[in-house]
């Protein structure tokens, strides 16, 4: 396709706000010489006038535009390739805001979607999101009541759980409760029923707690896999069960009001510059502080970010600019339902795993040879490491890069933290391995 050049942007960007500004003086004017009587609610009125003015849209660009600084970041590489990769960050961030604060924010008839999806043909990709994992929520409004049904599926490892908050928001996004599947009481053909709500119901079999304060909550599915191609997701629905909210709608989708769009776009807004900021002093931390080597991550600042309490992570920077060097990590697992570990570029997005093998699990990987304490080698390198037969350690492949943030977990271990396994990592020339 080709390209629109610098001087016909320019003329488009200069006709279209020629043209928006007189149609919103227009628009003011006749609302000025009009005698309609304005809206009772002053709320609603509100979000009218801002959509009528054009303001709530300006806001939300105005927002986007500020997002860019996260591009320049502390520690953010500024290099074109890296540069590109951010921007399309930011592109994929505002996309998902769109989808999970506009068009599936309808708390009255909710629908499960995803913030992080990197299996997708579009991906969206966040904070290290796990290639493991299958990703969806849902927004909720904890002062209704809301039914979950699924069947379980194969996947070795499915928690459902409760947020107060949002993505970059004030007081960030903080986990309320949480469930495994292995703790659920199942009915007699294998379902399952989970009530959300701020009290527990007597009815309820199962029960995930919303916070009242904040009433903007979201529910959260984590489908874990071992082996994608061997392995069933399970099957989930949503809806509100408060007859109150539903309006004689049954669970429809209500209209689109001014102060719906508003509120989501503010939303969305705020979800592509909290988000990206957040996880880009993350990422400059880890390059800071630790680079190459696998700290564990504070749970409590985990958890409060949204990340599962039943996981220890291990989060941080690698850096392999030196030519022919590598990435070496030897681990022997603790007690625990699973682990892996994954590639992310600097921006904390997971390299891209439909194409490239830059994760790797406790059911994927290779053990060491002759080992008998079950020990494992990963070998972060840009060429295949295991060159004429010879097994030196699972793969992860850097698809062009030369640094970014990595995460290793532990997924439902049996032992303290202080008893936890550390990660040895260290760097090494290709040849050396």
């Amino acid at each position: 396709m080709a390209t629109v050049s610098p001087l016909a942007r320019f003329l488009l960007r200069l006709l279209l706000n020629i043209y928006r500004w007189c149609a919103l003086w227009y628009f003011r004017a006749r609302s000025y010489l009009s005698s309609k009587p304005k809206a009772s609610d002053a709320l609603q009125s509100e979000a009218e006038r801002r959509i009528e003015n054009g303001q709530a849209w300006d806001e939300f660009c105005d927002t986007l535009k500020a997002a860019g600084a996260t591009v320049f970041a502390p520690g953010a590489p500024r290099d074109p390739f890296n540069q590109a990769e951010g921007y399309r960050y930011l592109s994929r961030l505002t996309r998902a805001g769109l989808e999970n604060f506009v068009e599936c924010a309808d708390v009255e008839a909710p629908k499960l979607c995803a913030i992080a999806n990197g299996s997708r043909a579009a991906r969206v990709c966040i904070g290290s999101d796990n290639p493991d994992n299958l990703y969806e929520n849902s927004t909720v409004d904890s002062s209704l009541e809301y039914t979950v049904v699924g069947t379980r599926g194969t996947v070795p490892y499915l928690s459902f759980g409760t947020q107060a908050g949002s993505y970059g928001s004030k007081g960030g996004l903080q986990t309320v409760d949480l469930i495994e599947a292995r703790n659920l009481e199942y009915e007699e053909d294998g379902s399952f029923i989970i009530i959300l709500s701020a009290e527990r119901p007597s009815h309820a079999k199962n029960w995930l707690r919303l916070e009242p304060n904040p009433r903007e909550a979201l529910f959260i599915v984590r489908q874990t896999f071992g082996d994608r191609s061997k392995e069933t997701p399970a099957k989930l629905s949503i809806r509100c069960t408060t007859s109150s909210a539903l309006s004689g709608s049954f669970g429809k989708p209500s209209p689109l009001t001014a102060e719906k769009l508003d509120r989501g776009l503010q939303q969305a807004s705020v979800f592509v510059a909290g988000a990206s900021a957040m996880f880009a002093k993350w990422s400059h931390e880890f390059k800071s502080n630790h680079a190459n080597t696998l700290p564990l991550f504070d749970p409590i600042r985990s958890t409060k970010a949204g990340g599962d309490p039943n996981i220890r992570y291990y989060h941080s920077y690698w850096d392999l600019k030196a030519k022919g060097t590598v990435l070496r990590i030897r681990f022997t697992p603790p007690p625990c339902l699973s682990w892996n570990f994954q590639l992310n570029n600097h921006w904390m997005e997971s390299l891209d795993y439909r194409y490239h093998t830059i994760h790797t699990n406790s059911t994927l990987a290779q053990k060491d040879n002759n080992d008998k304490n079950a020990a494992y080698t990963i070998i972060v390198s840009e060429k295949d490491p295991n060159w004429h037969g010879v097994f030196r350690g699972n793969w992860i492949e850097t698809t062009g890069h030369d640094c970014g943030t990595m995460c290793f977990r532990w997924v439902g271990p049996k032992v303290k933290d202080s008893d936890l396994p550390q990660p040895r990592v260290e760097v090494l020339a290709f040849e050396d391995l």
